[in-house]
C-alpha cells in the first residue's frame, strides 16, 4: 500500500466516528485540552483521550506542552490534503456535468429531440 493511501485510510477511518468529527469541529475554533474537549460528551475523559490518539495517529491533530497543559491542535495541513484528494474527483465530476449541460443547451436551442408522447 502506498504511504499516501495509508495516511488517507487512517484519516478517513478516524473521521468515520461522530465523536471524533465533533472533536475536529471544536478544534477548528482553536486549541483545547482533553478536559475542554470532553465537556460536551457523556463519555469518560479516558475515552476522549483514546479518540484524540486515533486523530493523532491519522495526523489530524497534534499536541503541544504549555507548562502543565497539553493542548490539542488541529493540523490544517492534513485536512487540506484530504480536501485536495476529494476535490480532484469532485472537479472531474463537475466538468462532466458542465459538458452534459452544454449538450442539453445546444439540443434545446436547436429544437433537438423531444420526449416521446
Amino acid at each position: 500500500m502506498d504511504t499516501d493511501d495509508g495516511i488517507l485510510d487512517l484519516a478517513f477511518m478516524a473521521l468515520a466516528d461522530p465523536v471524533r468529527r465533533r472533536i475536529i469541529a471544536r478544534l477548528s475554533r482553536g486549541p483545547a485540552t482533553v478536559n475542554e474537549l470532553a465537556e460536551p460528551f457523556e463519555i469518560t475523559k479516558q475515552a476522549v483521550s483514546k479518540h484524540i490518539q486515533v486523530l493523532e495517529q491519522a495526523q489530524l491533530v497534534t499536541r503541544t506542552r504549555e507548562a502543565q497543559r497539553r493542548p490539542v491542535h488541529l493540523n490544517p495541513a492534513r485536512l487540506e490534503a484530504l480536501t485536495s484528494w476529494i476535490d480532484q474527483y469532485r472537479l472531474v465530476r463537475e466538468a462532466q456535468f458542465r459538458s452534459l449541460d452544454a449538450v442539453l443547451r445546444s439540443q434545446a436551442a436547436a429544437g433537438g429531440p423531444r420526449p416521446k408522447e
